[in-house]
């Protein structure tokens, strides 16, 4: 009687395995037959890619602003969050409160309200107001280092506590305790949700083409509006944020595997 209930839970039986191995590709080989069967195949053949060649120097230039827009800000994120999740862990509480009043206050409000905030209310209530470009920035860095704190901080917290107790017995100023002893393993562990949060902050510059800020996006509906052909630039304009995107997901494979290399 044992025997025969461990073996009925000890494998899954071939039918089943032959059902798992089999059942995916069917329902896709039925999507696709029930796609292709609906598509509207005259105008498919009659999309008009050549657009993209045409305007390909006015789209760099916006994809190039977009790569601009997100490495400064995701620099700046990145150096900001360092900062704050140092202060984070003062001894201070009214400082670890205001650090954490400003991650909370950034990172859960939408980026689209930070932006026309700073943008229209801002300048209403002080005087002060920026262009559209340095509104995007701005309002990315803001962010940016919200998220890249709470990385930082996570990262920090969790160094064993042997190597804090270590850093304070041998009697280490604070700067050499935090450069050579807590954010070097830290950042170790930050660096693979720090690439892919730099991911998502690209994909997110598109928000900022509703300031008409001259990224990928608005030049992309500029050209879409401008030649009539929205399907043609806009899978264009996803096919490239696709593809950097992977890039950069498969880069931070492949320096995941490298720092746990380094570990070992």
């Amino acid at each position: 009687m044992t025997s025969t209930s461990e073996g009925i839970g000890s494998a899954p039986r071939p039918l089943g395995k032959a059902l798992t191995k089999f059942i995916f590709p069917i329902l896709v080989a039925v999507f696709l037959a029930v796609l292709a069967y609906n598509a509207n195949w005259e105008l498919i053949r009659a999309l008009d890619f050549s657009v993209i060649w045409e305007f390909r120097a006015v789209l760099w230039k916006g994809l190039r602003l977009s790569l601009i827009i997100t490495v400064v800000a995701g620099g700046l994120g990145v150096f900001f969050g360092i900062l704050l999740a140092v202060i984070s862990q003062s001894p201070i509480a009214p400082l670890r409160w205001i650090v954490a009043g400003y991650v909370e206050i950034w990172r859960n409000t939408p980026l689209l309200v930070q932006l026309f905030w700073l943008y229209f209310a801002v300048p209403m209530m002080t005087g002060f107001s920026m262009s559209v470009l340095a509104t995007g920035f701005l309002a990315m860095t803001l962010q940016a280092s919200a998220y890249f704190t709470e990385i930082v901080r996570a990262g920090i917290e969790s160094i064993h506590r042997g190597q804090w107790e270590a850093a304070y017995a041998l009697g280490l100023p604070a700067w050499t305790r935090w450069t050579r002893v807590i954010l070097p393993p830290a950042l170790r562990i930050m660096i693979p949700p720090m690439v892919n949060l730099t991911i998502s902050f690209f994909k997110a510059t598109a928000i900022l083409s509703l300031l008409q800020i001259s990224e990928f996006m608005t030049v992309a509906s500029r050209v879409s509006n401008h030649t009539f052909k929205p399907i043609e630039i806009f899978t264009f304009a996803a096919l490239v944020y696709f593809i950097i995107g992977y890039a950069m997901s498969r880069a931070t494979l492949r320096l995941e595997y490298f720092l746990r290399e380094k570990e070992h």
